[in-house]
């Protein structure tokens, strides 16, 4: 049973949550009482807003915003925990449990920072930020260098003690690399978002450049899922199947849970949990049979024998070993070193992260309740997420940073917009990152588990990639030539290169390095045909997709008038440079009309002519966030 947080709170939790019978979730009020979301439009906001609990803007109470920050937490921590693991293996770490809980807390730890710079400075919707998947496919071909491949005693796991100095030197040598490649490319995404260039290149590109490159980021990611499901087929398909049944079949169900309302006493609220946490729940489901069958020793004793390693101990002790404490910092595994073809991969996997993020904060913005996002607030989001990738290499993620489209679907099944929300997760991935126990759960997690959510994941990256395809004329046989060619391409080219390396041999090293790492890269292969193609082969606008395109991602006019001001610098930092006539011809900066400077400059007045009265002054200062 759940009972009040607080003796002057009225509802709990999950009776905030709960559905009336049109449908709809009822808002929690200060006062206890309830009101249908339906009965809450605002004025000036999309329609879909009147759906809304709490609209961008809103302040939800405190407990409820720590309860869907949470749950946000926990929509991401696929993407979170995966990428860290995805990595391990070229990283020489597959069988050093304990650094790759290490790998994860820096994951969860940099995603708080990043979100938090975000909501707060960036595009300033409630979108979470986390690894990236774009950044994995170029990762993985700098590292399949012959420079970079992992000695092959370092796969025996008889053979690794993670302590050595000598194992300790190869995996932090690589992952430097790595580090110092994310960085310098991530001054290219900081460059593109606070110049404005991001508006500039969107003009270029379309759903066929799109759809071959976000297909090819999962697609040859199908040798690692199917390494770690073919562990232990069984597992494997025991953990789809319970993915699929909670994401599709159940979706719909919703699931009563007992609350307490002060004047009703216990109640039970219709929650959508299938719908919210389908992979937290299939995952636990899995590990449960496996601890089951790990303790009735049904999965053999042997680590060489099929099925040793869905045994829930196969990774040691690492939650022994794993610290209670752990702050992760910059330069935790050394100085970063530098590579042009690893840079140059990254390039790639920015250009391809970019995009994807500018359809997020649309669809964001349109989940919200908020006005759909003028330029200067993408280039001030693409910027900062620029920032973020600085950040994620200097502390040494192994990868970027982006925006999380499952998030974004998120605020439509809470009906929740408010951007404190966020704020309440982003604060939840930074305590989670210090607590070095919560990572070593996640990396103790069975291997054939993981490889089961690798097919369910990386299926659904595929197909978010063919989607963008909706907006193109498939009739047209220019299309399906330009689509078909790229994809097939894509991996062809990049399966061809890793075996005749020495075709490609310049005498020049860093320059082979660079036509090795681009050309293994199917991502940049196949985005490089298909905006070429795309770009080159006559077609009209409405055939290749673009009206359709700009459409659904149409930009706000800049006219101040024409949107709202939730897309403003916090803390009142664009009325205070009002008076600036350079300050609103940035680009990452709002526009300010005379109306509005001349507003600023009264308040300016205002609080001057009050500074007899401090108090009064006090309440004329914005320091809304």
């Amino acid at each position: 049973m759940v009972t009040p947080l607080s003796s002057n709170c009225n509802w709990t939790i999950l009776s905030c949550l709960q559905i009336d019978d049109g449908g709809d979730y009822q808002n929690c009020t200060e006062h206890g009482t309830t009101v249908p979301a339906h009965e809450e439009k605002q004025k000036g906001s999309p329609k879909n807003s009147s759906r809304l609990a709490y609209t961008v803007t809103d302040i939800p109470p405190w407990y409820l915003c720590i309860f869907l920050g949470i749950q946000h937490y926990l929509t991401a921590l696929g993407g979170l925990v995966a990428i860290p693991l995805i990595l391990s293996r070229s990283l020489c770490l597959q069988h050093d449990a304990l650094t790759q809980s290490h790998l994860i807390s820096t994951m969860f730890f940099v995603s708080g920072i990043c979100t938090l710079l975000q909501v707060i400075f960036g595009v300033r919707l409630p979108i979470l930020q986390g690894g990236t998947f774009a950044f994995l496919t170029p990762t993985l071909a700098m590292l399949s260098l012959p420079s970079w491949k992992c000695p092959a005693w370092t796969q025996n796991s008889s053979l690794v003690d993670p302590s050595s100095p000598e194992f300790i030197e190869v995996w932090q040598t690589r992952i430097r690399e790595l580090q110092g490649a994310i960085m310098v490319a991530s001054c290219f995404q900081i460059f593109v978002g606070f110049s404005g260039l991001i508006g500039f290149l969107m003009r270029f590109i379309g759903p066929l450049t799109i759809a071959p490159t976000i297909t090819l980021v999962a697609l040859p990611l199908f040798n690692s899922a199917g390494e770690d499901a073919g562990t232990h087929w069984g597992i494997a398909a025991a953990t789809i199947f319970f993915i699929v049944l909670f994401s599709q079949y159940l979706k719909n169900v919703p699931v009563p849970l007992p609350s307490y309302q002060k004047n009703k006493g216990c109640t039970f609220s219709k929650i959508y949990l299938f719908q919210i946490f389908p992979v937290l729940l299939g995952l636990s489901l899995s590990w449960i049979l496996c601890l089951i069958l790990t303790v009735t020793d049904v999965f053999p004793l042997d680590e060489n024998a099929y099925g040793y390693n869905a045994r829930t101990d196969s990774k040691g002790d690492v939650l022994v070993k794993a610290p209670w404490f752990r702050f992760p910092y910059p330069g935790q595994w050394g100085v970063p070193t530098i590579s042009l073809a690893g840079v140059f991969g990254i390039i790639a996997g920015v250009i391809s992260s970019m995009v994807e993020s500018v359809g997020d904060y649309y669809a964001c913005a349109r989940l919200s309740g908020a006005p759909p996002p003028p330029k200067h607030a993408i280039n001030r989001g693409i910027g900062v997420e620029g920032i973020g990738c600085l950040l994620a290499g200097a502390w040494g993620t192994g990868n970027g940073t982006t925006s999380y489209s499952e998030n974004v679907g998120a605020l439509g099944i809470t009906r929740v917009g408010s951007r404190m929300v966020i704020v309440a997760g982003a604060c939840v991935m930074l305590l989670t990152g210090m607590f070095g126990k919560v990572a070593a759960i996640f990396a103790s997690i069975p291997t054939p588990i993981i490889g089961g959510m690798f097919l369910v994941m990386f299926g659904i990256i595929t197909a978010v990639g063919v989607s963008n395809l909706q907006f193109t004329d498939m009739n047209s046989s220019r299309n399906l030539f330009i689509f078909g060619f790229s994809v097939f391409a894509g991996m062809t080219i990049p399966f061809w290169v890793e075996r005749n390396t020495e075709v490609l041999e310049t005498g020049i090293t860093q320059l082979d390095q660079v036509i090795q790492v681009l050309l293994t890269t199917g991502m940049f292969v196949g985005g490089f045909l298909g905006f070429l193609l795309d770009n080159t082969i006559p077609g009209s606008k409405e055939e290749r997709g673009l009206l359709a395109w700009k459409e659904g991602h149409k930009e706000e006019n800049d006219e101040p008038s024409n949107r709202s001001d939730i897309y403003d610098l916090p803390f009142g930092i664009g009325s205070k440079f009002c008076a600036a006539s350079w300050f609103q011809y940035l680009p990452m900066c709002p526009k300010q009309s005379s109306g509005n400077c001349g507003k600023a400059q009264n308040n300016i007045a205002q609080e001057n002519s009050n500074k007899s009265n401090p108090g009064d002054a006090e309440m004329n200062i914005d320091t809304k966030i």
